[in-house]
C-alpha cells in the first residue's frame, strides 16, 4: 500500500463508532508477531502465546536461538515460524510482516518488544552508540507500528499493536539516561499514533506496556560504560508478568498496562512531585544499577551483534517478585483507578508536606 492509499482509507464506513472499544480475537484464534523473541520477555511471551493456541511469528537477530525455539514449539504441537531480522532496519521489519502473511495469511497482534540499553552517563556515551541504541529501541517500534497498522488497514480488520515501553519512559533516570530518552520517544510515538487512529475511527487497539525493572538478560546484553557489571538491584519483577500483560492486551483493548506497582508509582510521582522524583532517582538508582564486581576487560554486548539467546532470566542481584499484583489487578479497570487515585493522593500529600518543611 502506498502513502496515498494509506491516507485515503475511510475507516468511518467500516470502523467502529468513536469511543467504543475494539473487539479482538481470542488468543487461540490469533497470529501474533513478537520481536525480540530469542530471549527475556519476548521468549517468555512466545512460549505462553503458543501454549494458549496462538500461531507465533518469532523475530530477532539470533538465528540459532530462533531455530531452536521454533523447533521446541513445533515439537509441542504449536505453529511457529522464525525470521532473522534487525528491527533497526525497515526492510527487515517488512520481511517479518511478509513472512506472517506468506505463512499464515496475516497477523492479528504485533508486539514491539525488541530493545537494548546502555549503562553510562549521558556525557560519556558516544554518539554512535546512542544512535545504534535508538535504531533498535525507538526506530524498531516505529517500523513495527507502521508495518502493523498498514497490514490491518489493507486487510480491513481489527488488530492489536502492543508496544513495550519502560518505567524510564515515564520518568528520567541516571546512568541509563540515553535509554530513558529512547523510551520517552516510544511513549510519545505510541500515544500520538493511538489518538490519530482513534480520530480515524480505525478498529485498532494500541497498548503501551510500562514495565518496572525486570529480571531478564537485559543487563548482560547492554552496552556498558561503567567500571562495574550492570545489574538490577532492589525490587524486580519476572518476565512472566510482562508476558501476561502483553497477552491480556492482545485479547482485551487496553490503553496502558503497568507491570509492577513501582512503574505506576513512578509515573504518578513524576507528575505530581517532579523535584522529589529527581532526588529519589538520583539517590536510589545511582547505586542499584550494578553489581559490586569490577569489569576487568571490555565485554561483548548486543548493541551491534546478536546477544546470546534462549535465556528468560538474567544475573541480577535484587529481590525478584513472583508476579505483579498491580498488573493482575489492572486487568480490571475499576480496581486500578481506585488504587491510582489513592496512591496519587498520598504522593500529593507527601510532596505538599515536603514543600512546607
Amino acid at each position: 500500500m502506498d502513502h496515498q492509499d494509506n491516507q485515503s482509507y475511510d475507516w468511518k464506513k467500516d470502523g467502529i463508532p468513536f469511543g467504543q472499544q475494539v473487539s479482538l480475537k481470542k488468543l487461540k484464534d490469533q497470529v501474533i508477531v513478537i520481536t525480540g523473541a530469542s530471549s527475556g520477555v519476548g521468549l517468555v511471551t512466545a512460549r505462553k502465546a503458543a501454549a494458549q493456541g496462538a500461531k507465533v511469528v518469532l523475530a530477532a537477530r539470533n538465528e540459532e536461538a530462533l531455530k531452536q525455539l521454533t523447533d521446541e514449539l513445533n515439537r509441542l504441537g504449536h505453529e511457529a515460524v522464525w525470521v532473522k531480522a534487525d528491527v533497526g532496519k525497515s526492510q527487515d521489519v517488512q520481511r517479518i510482516a511478509d513472512t506472517a502473511i506468506d505463512e499464515f495469511g496475516g497477523f492479528d497482534t504485533w508486539v514491539n518488544n525488541a530493545g537494548i540499553t546502555i549503562f553510562g552517563r549521558a556525557m560519556d556515551v558516544s554518539e554512535g552508540d546512542i544512535k545504534r541504541m535508538f535504531d533498535t529501541t525507538f526506530w524498531g517500534v516505529v517500523y513495527g507500528s507502521r508495518a502493523a497498522v498498514t497490514h490491518f488497514k489493507e486487510r480491513g480488520s481489527t488488530g492489536a499493536l502492543i508496544n513495550v515501553g519502560s518505567i524510564f519512559g515515564d520518568v528520567g533516570t541516571v546512568i541509563q539516561s540515553t535509554y530513558s530518552a529512547a523510551k520517552h520517544a516510544v511513549h510519545g510515538w505510541t500515544n500520538s499514533l493511538r489518538m490519530e487512529l482513534e480520530a480515524e475511527q480505525a478498529p485498532i487497539s494500541i497498548t503501551l506496556v510500562h514495565p518496572g525493572r525486570i529480571d531478564t538478560p537485559y543487563n548482560e546484553h547492554a552496552g556498558n560504560y561503567m567500571e562495574e557489571h550492570p545489574a538490577h538491584g532492589g525490587m524486580i519483577y519476572p518476565p512472566d508478568a510482562i508476558a501476561e500483560a502483553i497477552l491480556h492486551a492482545a485479547e482485551h483493548p487496553k490503553r496502558d498496562m503497568y507491570v509492577g506497582s513501582q512503574a505506576k508509582i513512578a509515573s504518578l510521582l513524576g507528575t505530581l512531585a517532579p523535584r522529589l522524583t529527581d532526588k529519589v532517582v538520583e539517590a536510589y538508582l545511582s547505586r542499584t544499577q550494578h553489581k559490586n564486581v569490577p569489569v576487568e576487560s571490555p565485554e561483548p554486548n548486543a548493541l551491534y551483534q546478536a546477544g546470546y539467546g534462549l535465556h528468560e532470566r538474567g544475573t541480577n542481584v535484587g529481590h525478584v517478585r513472583s508476579s505483579s499484583l498491580y498488573m493482575k489487578a489492572s486487568k480490571y479497570s475499576g480496581i486500578t483507578a481506585v488504587a491510582a487515585l489513592g496512591i496519587g493522593a498520598l504522593l500529593f500529600a507527601a510532596s505538599g508536606s515536603r514543600r512546607r518543611d
